[in-house]
């Protein structure tokens, strides 16, 4: 089978997600994959920039998308032409973004029928841009088929109306490698290392970090950087004034975010909600310890996870838990979700799973 992935989101896990589903497909007998990205992706400008087949200009900025909105449908004939000419059976959206119906209308102009992988099923509390939802639900009615990467996100779909008799298929998120595995936490032996990465979103919880941090009490053995971008909060103020963390609003590049979780020997996930984590997907490829509260999607996650310990979302339940953890750490390795502690075979099976199916979905029709 011939498939086209895309996702034409600028920067953060979409544009990684798609050409890692891409590359994988690529290694799976009797499947082809094409990608498509934005052209002003971040990973294309990186040392390590992924093979492109479909790159699509989309935009810089807000006023920059503003501007390329009205000329959108204009593009859809001349895309259609370039789908058809990479011929591809079927197509994947690997992530949700702003201008997919442009994608929709030109592989239906192809004749080309496409899924979307949905990551999440509602809006965090501060995520996304205006419209956003509603461009994603567009999108899915629109679909195919859909593939979901938790049970939570598959429940919601039901419940939202938006399967509507079309396959519903099942994934996860695979691991999510940014370069070697670094040296196993401790191993700098200083002070434990714990890192919110992430961005600095009211769902992350960094209320509920501080307050844990506050029944903790100070630990001259510890330190904590949170990293990320997002608004200034009364709870990342907190967190600044508290001992032994350190705040940094800020962007993550591509290239920063393999030393990042280096530097750490623990991933502290404090949500309120989730849907899944791609930080917990990159904690669990580079091997850390990982402390995250049991919501939506993330038991479905981690739950099976050695090195993962999960918490309720609770001021004490997260404070229990990280003593936990500085006390009497995880001792098993590897981390990984299968038993080789290859983020790359995991990868392997997910991918297979699809595309296995897809080809008895579409089979049936």
């Amino acid at each position: 089978m011939r498939v086209l992935v895309w996702h034409w989101g600028r920067r953060g896990a979409g544009p990684r997600f798609a050409a890692e589903l891409a590359a994988t497909m690529r290694d799976l007998p009797g499947h082809e994959a094409l990608l498509s990205l934005s052209a002003q992706a971040e990973l294309l400008a990186g040392p390590a920039a992924p093979v492109c087949e479909l790159p699509f200009p989309t935009y810089s900025g807000l006023f920059s998308l503003l501007r390329r909105l009205p000329a959108v449908p204009f593009d859809v004939p001349g895309l259609a032409a370039r789908i058809q000419a990479l011929d591809p059976d079927i197509a994947i959206c690997g992530m949700p973004a702003v201008l997919d119906l442009a994608m929709a209308a030109a592989l239906r102009r192809a004749g080309v029928p496409f899924l979307v992988v949905v990551h999440d099923a509602d809006v965090h509390p501060g995520d996304g841009v205006p419209l956003q939802m509603w461009l994603q639900r567009a999108l899915v009615r629109r679909a195919d088929g859909l593939i979901a990467l938790t049970g939570h996100v598959a429940q919601r779909l039901r419940e939202q109306g938006l399967v509507a008799g079309k396959p519903l298929l099942m994934a996860s998120l695979p691991p999510f490698a940014f370069g070697p595995p670094p040296p196993p936490p401790r191993a700098h032996g200083g002070r434990l290392r714990l890192l919110s990465f992430g961005r600095l979103l009211p769902y992350k919880g960094l209320d509920l970090l501080a307050a844990a941090l506050t029944r903790l009490g100070p630990r001259p053995d510890v330190e904590l950087r949170v990293v990320g971008s997002g608004p200034e909060s009364e709870a990342l103020d907190t967190l600044r004034h508290l001992p032994g963390v350190a705040v940094e609003n800020r962007w993550v590049p591509e290239q920063e975010v393999g030393h990042l979780l280096a530097w750490s020997d623990a991933l502290v996930l404090s949500h309120t909600e989730a849907s899944q984590s791609g930080v917990a997907a990159a904690a669990v490829a580079a091997r850390r310890w990982v402390v995250a509260t049991n919501v939506g999607g993330i038991r479905e996650q981690l739950g099976n996870e050695p090195l993962a310990r999960l918490c309720e979302p609770t001021p004490d339940s997260l404070a229990a838990a990280l003593a936990g953890l500085i006390e009497d750490p995880p001792r098993s390795l590897p981390a990984s979700g299968d038993p080789s502690g290859d983020p790359g075979a995991a990868w392997h099976a997910t991918t297979a799973s699809v595309m296995d199916q897809i080809a008895g979905a579409f089979a049936r029709r």
